[in-house]
């Protein structure tokens, strides 16, 4: 080996005479003029810009995984509807006057043979309006053709009362969940001859009773919503009774779509009539 320009290449490697497209002895090592920095300018560190990059980088993945994120996020915890607090709602009849105590004991009774109902506190929750109170008079010894003096009733023998017309079983809704009055089926579960069954998967209501389970499967009540009268005798509801539960499909009963407004008018609806109780 000899030297070249300091450094050493093997003999063999070099052939005089041999022509070198690169106008240079093989194997020769020699330093080439750069556009860049020369020789005592401010080099750029490969190093540093390797970071440089690898920040860059990382800076945009963390972008798109905020993005990701946070886009996630917006499904998994969709903005919630609802209202604050329970509003004071006046009840209106399904000829547009506002309902009072009058005209419920006059068009409704516990023999009434169509579901009636109203919307309250939120525009996707459907109730009972019962009138448990007999068209014949008193209720009889027994009760079995209607009742009075019932939980949070109103009216003239506190006998109107309100349920949620959405089954606490697996959240069946009116028909399907349905009034049924005196004799409508030849069962009688626990003795009731009228209640709320949900022609779904038999669930029975006691209405003479809070809504408390005759019948499974539900085991949960239908939460009761609270009513009162004003001096000439309309009807509002201002409320849920304490301890209901919530409407079934929702986490609390002001949550789940937007509130009604200052007034709810009643609806009727032909019940579905399936007496499929255990």
């Amino acid at each position: 080996m000899r030297p070249v320009d300091g450094l050493y290449a093997p003999a063999s490697r070099i052939t005089a005479g041999r022509p070198n497209p690169f106008g240079m002895p093989l194997g020769q090592i020699r330093r080439v003029a750069s556009v860049g920095p020369r020789d005592g300018d401010d080099d750029v560190d490969e190093t540093k810009r390797n970071i440089l990059k690898m920040v860059a980088v990382a800076g945009l993945v963390a972008a798109g995984a905020g993005g990701l994120a946070g886009g996630a996020l917006q499904y998994i915890q969709p903005p919630t509807v609802g209202i604050s607090a329970y509003p004071k709602v006046q009840l209106i009849d399904v000829d547009g006057s506002p309902l009072t105590v009058a005209k419920v004991e006059s068009e409704y009774n516990v023999e009434s043979n169509q579901d009636v109902f109203f919307y309250y506190p939120l525009l996707n929750e459907p109730n009972f309006l019962l009138n448990l109170y007999p068209a014949s008079g008193s209720p009889n010894s027994g009760q079995t053709n209607g009742a009075e003096n019932v939980p949070y009733g109103i009216g003239t023998h506190s006998s109107i009362v309100a349920y949620s017309g959405i089954c606490q079983h697996l959240g069946c809704p009116i028909p399907a969940i349905s009034f049924y009055p005196p004799g409508t089926c030849p069962q009688t579960p626990g003795g009731k001859t009228f209640y709320i069954h949900c022609s779904c998967h038999g669930s029975t209501y006691d209405v003479a009773n809070k809504a408390s389970n005759l019948t499974g499967p539900a085991v949960i009540p239908l939460p009761q919503v609270l009513l009162e009268t004003d001096t000439a005798g309309n009807i509002y509801a201002y409320g849920m009774t304490p301890g209901s539960a919530p409407v079934n499909g929702h986490l609390n009963t002001l949550q789940g779509d937007y509130g009604v407004g200052s007034t709810s008018q009643l609806t009727k609806q032909t019940p579905i009539i399936l007496c499929n109780i255990a």
